[in-house]
């Protein structure tokens, strides 16, 4: 398959989307990662949060954003 996807796509476009897959995927823990961080710090349990980041990909990415402009905010 990566094969495939290298001689169709080019060295370039291989290694530009596999690099994009790879901080998508880091966003992505990281958002999931401080969404259960936030909850255990407020003892709120809101098993459907969770549920939703795990199902939803962007929304810890999107929830980890707000958070960002958030802080940038406050300071």
């Amino acid at each position: 398959m990566l094969k495939i996807f290298y001689d169709a796509m080019g060295f370039g476009v291989a290694l530009l989307s596999a690099f994009l897959l790879f901080l998508l995927f880091i966003f992505w823990i990281a958002g999931l990662s401080g969404i259960i961080i936030a909850q255990k710090e407020k003892n709120v349990g809101n098993i459907w949060q969770i549920i939703v980041a795990v199902l939803f990909f962007p929304y810890p990415i999107l929830w980890m954003l707000h958070q960002m402009i958030r802080q940038r905010q406050l300071m």
